[in-house]
């Protein structure tokens, strides 16, 4: 094995933890507690659906897991760019696929690697067909894709589509219909050159055909030039690509050209090349991870350029995740029996249209409030765009329809577009979101627990990934030492010792002010500052750092107790644990600052809470918790949750909020509105402030470790600075996590425009 490098490391580490290797596991849908629900499941209640069909095969829909279960299948013979590394080694990446297909579309996948080559692909495939109700080829070397693709549709009567082909086609044809009509051409008249011959270039280009693009203005370009009348070409596939022309050369080739594909190798084209094309020249340079021509070099060989690349850091990335997801989605749910050329093409106009569209402020902020226009710089829609799968899936559904290959039509549009919206949770994509948006403007945050390993770790990947700029408190040497030994290099992050800091002389001064009355010395002051927690929070007081994170080390009291004396909170500070579920984002507070908060605290916790959710672009809809409903049960506990219900109801009359209720009325409205009709619950809730907190701290650590549910936070609310503090067994990527979050409050509080977070 080569050497790994810390990257390596790291990667392996994340596919070995915790304790389950890999990225997929599988879970029962229906309850396994009772005696009932075995001979339910099992033996004998079973027998039912089985008997159901055998007489009937297609039930297998509508009683098993078949309808919405996708095979992920390679042979491993050209895996990302390591080539044929065998199926074995394939394995990774076909459960990466199965992630982003639940990740996007809530679609469920066995990934398949099989050891041979296309007649055994076909074969195991085909034998499998019962399974499954659709099949994605990945990763199988060409001309092999071709063969395989072809013979599974004809033999097969469930979808088969091979991603590497058709997703990058309707995903770059898609932005290339935008192009052309932001560049001013006609796209029968556009003279297209294209780098590469394999699998996805040959889909892309027939796909652009079946777009308008005529073939005689296309040339083909392999790894010996332009593919001409004169060259011997045996390969049947690239046969179909052979033109009359005196270009030899891909610099040949681009000299007046009208737009540029590349499905390659990075580095072939050069500034020259793109000057020497037409004016408005579209350059789609996707060759992974590094492009035919580097963004920057493009758009300053040419800024009448249009780009497209393969890449996040730039505009307009091709990126797959924005097709099969949803087109699987969409011929799942008709139980269609293929993917055909009209439901491919449906794909793409969905896709450029969306583009058209309007962007929802959501997506905006997660790109630093960035203004997405369609035009050069937005030809498709982002990959977090939470509309694409209200988009794709009902234009792939439709065109499955209305060309008879759906078995299984949609009769009621308006109810499967709130199903799909059930699917995309608002909170799925949420932190995501703040990562993002964090990594456009990377602020100071100082962590006082600096030689923990734990931090250490987590330092690196905030510097690493742009989405903090790290400062550690403690000894150097003592924190590069603890570096070394989690194998962490800590290149680049400000390593600062308190007591030995020239500022401490200015922040003495700054304490005694604000403590002056309490009792505060000048000896107290230099002992207090020499500790790293509260020189931490000096330097986020007078702007030396834009945020602080602390408690890798130390309780949650101990932790608070410096940012409440010097940084100060506006009102009741709390703390809120976002509890991510399969299906929801719920906002539990509050959970760490107050032990038996009463009515006007609780109502003051409800109102930053809201605020809170929705700066998130989700509607809050709050429980106030209780064991009784609705003065059921006349005692102090139940009462302060009315009164702190009427209070914020009063301040907020738009709000959604009801109490106080117990937990099963506020989420499960059904029973809700059938006890109490009157109830201004008219959704399940998803904003929890609970009477105490014990309450809130059981109920989230329950639905965390029983439940299976993740977690976020605690997110520290109502500091004057962006202070938030950490549980004491947080993990390395829970410290990144909640580092994200103080980098986008800090960007918050930097800018007035913009609401507190």
């Amino acid at each position: 094995m080569s050497k790994l490098t810390r990257d390596d490391r790291e990667a392996l580490e994340y596919h070995e933890r915790p304790g389950r290797p890999g990225k997929l596991e599988i879970r029962s849908t229906k309850p396994m507690n009772t005696q009932l629900d075995l001979s339910l499941a099992y033996s004998p209640g079973v027998a039912a659906p089985c008997r159901v069909i055998a007489e009937d095969p297609d039930a297998t829909y509508q009683y098993t897991s078949r309808g919405n279960l996708v095979a992920v299948v390679t042979n491993g013979t050209a895996v990302l760019g390591l080539g044929a590394i065998g199926p074995e080694a394939a394995k990774p990446v076909m459960e990466g696929k199965a992630v982003l297909f639940k990740r996007f579309a809530d679609i469920d996948v066995f990934d398949l690697e099989i050891r041979g080559g296309p007649e055994t692909v076909i074969d195991v495939v085909t034998a499998l067909e019962p399974t499954f109700g659709g099949i994605n080829l990945e990763d199988i070397k060409a001309p092999d894709c071709f063969t395989i693709e072809a013979e599974l549709r004809e033999r097969l009567s469930i979808p088969v589509f091979h991603d590497d082909q058709h997703g990058t086609a309707i995903i770059t044809g898609a932005a290339f219909l935008n192009a052309v009509e932001v560049a001013g051409k006609k796209m029968e008249e556009v003279r297209l050159v294209v780098s590469g011959a394999g699998a996805a270039a040959i889909a892309c280009t027939e796909l652009l055909y079946e777009l308008g693009l005529d073939p005689k203005n296309v040339l083909m370009c392999d790894s010996r030039g332009v593919i001409h009348s004169e060259r011997e070409i045996t390969d049947p596939f690239k046969a179909r690509f052979v033109r009359e022309t005196d270009a030899r050369t891909l610099a040949d080739a681009l000299v007046n050209a009208d737009a540029f594909l590349g499905l390659s190798v990075g580095g072939l084209v050069s500034p020259d090349m793109v000057r020497a094309m037409a004016p408005n020249p579209i350059v789609f340079a996707c060759a992974n991870p590094d492009p035919e021509i580097d963004y920057p070099d493009a758009m300053a060989a040419r800024d009448d350029g249009i780009m497209a690349t393969g890449r996040s850091d730039y505009p307009n990335q091709v990126n797959n995740v924005l097709g099969f997801p949803y087109i699987f989605r969409g011929a799942l749910d008709v139980q269609a029996t293929c993917v055909n050329q009209e439901m491919k093409i449906a794909a793409v106009r969905a896709l450029a249209d969306l583009a058209r569209e309007p962007v929802p402020a959501s997506v905006s902020r997660a790109y630093n409030d960035r203004n997405f226009t369609f035009g050069r710089d937005y030809l498709i829609p982002t990959p977090f765009d939470p509309r694409v799968l209200q988009w794709l899936a009902p234009a792939v559904a439709r065109a499955a329809m209305d060309s008879g290959v759906a078995k299984r039509p949609i009769e009621d549009w308006e109810a499967y577009g709130v199903q799909l919206e059930s699917m995309m949770d608002p909170g799925r994509g949420l932190l995501r979101r703040i990562m993002d948006k964090a990594k456009q403007d990377p602020k100071r945050i100082v962590f006082p627990e600096g030689n923990s390993p734990r931090v250490i770790k987590a330092a690196h990947v905030l510097k690493r990934e742009g989405i903090a700029v790290p400062i550690l408190l403690g000894l150097e040497e003592e924190v590069q030492q603890a570096a070394e030994n989690a194998g962490v290099d800590l290149d680049g992050i400000d390593i600062v010792y308190p007591p030995r800091d020239p500022r401490i002389g200015a922040y003495m001064e700054t304490y005694l002010s604000l403590n002056q009355r309490r009792g505060a010395t000048a000896a107290r002051a230099q002992s207090d500052l020499s500790r790293r927690s509260s020189f931490g929070m000096m330097m986020v007081r007078e702007g030396d750092a834009d945020g602080i994170v602390v408690g890798a080390t130390r309780p949650y009291a101990e932790a608070i107790g410096p940012a409440l004396r010097l940084i100060g909170s506006e009102g009741r500070a709390c703390g809120v644990y976002m509890v991510l579920t399969r299906d929801h984002t719920l906002f539990f507070a509050d959970t760490t600052a107050h032990i038996d908060p009463d009515a006007e605290a609780l109502a003051d916790i409800t109102h930053k809470v809201v605020h809170l959710v929705r700066n998130f672009d989700i509607e809050p809809r709050v429980a106030m918790l209780s064991f009784a409903n609705f003065g059921a049960v006349r005692h102090e506990d139940s009462k302060k949750m009315a009164r702190a219900t009427e209070l914020v109801a009063a301040q907020d009359p738009t709000l959604m909020i009801e109490g106080e209720i117990q937990v099963d009325m506020a989420v499960d409205i059904n029973l809700a509105r059938s006890r109490f009709p009157w109830t201004r619950l008219t959704k399940t809730a998803n904003t929890f402030i609970f009477p105490n907190l014990a309450a809130a701290n059981i109920s989230y650590k329950m639905l965390h470790q029983l439940g299976g549910a993740s977690i976020f936070g605690p997110i520290l609310l109502g500091m004057h600075k962006p202070v938030n503090i950490l549980a004491l067994n947080s993990d390395s990527a829970d410290i990144v996590n909640l580092s994200a979050y103080t980098v986008v409050r800090a960007q918050a509080q930097s800018d007035p425009a913009n609401p507190s977070r």
